[in-house]
């Protein structure tokens, strides 16, 4: 029986800590050698998410095309990082956490940053980085602190 190929797992929001997440697994899955999957999760703003959909599909579409743009951004930062490595995204409507921890099934180490978009910025961890660290079936690393954006990207030309 052959054993499956070494897979690490990096959840990305576009947040600066999610960036630091993706370079430092871009470097853990060179050193590896193993595959990097690259997971946004995204989900609906409202409870009732099927009514929602159906009542405002063309919000819906923007919300996944926005998820989408997300995804794009980490895939193209990693390639940049990482040209030598082979890389997965994968775009999950779900909720944040549990997404992860389920895509670490068989992972041989899940990264996340310390931080995302959401919470309190006084907050030394934030919650999916807590339930990660509290649930996923692999090792979690959990990356403090940004990284500069590789040249070219949208995020690079950002004007503050």
């Amino acid at each position: 029986m052959v054993a499956p190929a070494p897979r690490v797992v990096v959840g990305v929001d576009g947040s600066p800590h999610s960036r630091a997440a993706l370079r430092f697994a871009v470097d853990e899955a060179r050193q590896r050698g193993a595959r990097l999957e690259v997971v946004h999760s995204w989900h609906y703003p409202y409870a009732s998410e099927s009514a929602w959909a159906l009542a405002y599909p063309s919000a819906f579409e923007s919300i996944q095309a926005s998820a989408q743009y997300v995804l794009d951004e980490a895939e193209r930062a990693a390639r940049h990082w990482g040209p030598d490595i082979e890389i997965e995204p994968r775009l999950v409507c779900g909720d944040p956490a549990a997404t992860l921890i389920d895509r670490a099934a068989g992972a041989d180490l899940l990264v996340v940053g310390s931080r995302g978009r959401g919470g309190f910025a006084g907050l030394l961890l934030g919650s999916v980085s807590h339930q990660c660290t509290q649930h996923a079936p692999c090792p979690v690393v959990v990356v403090p602190g940004t990284v500069d954006a590789p040249e070219g990207s949208a995020e690079s030309s950002t004007v503050e």
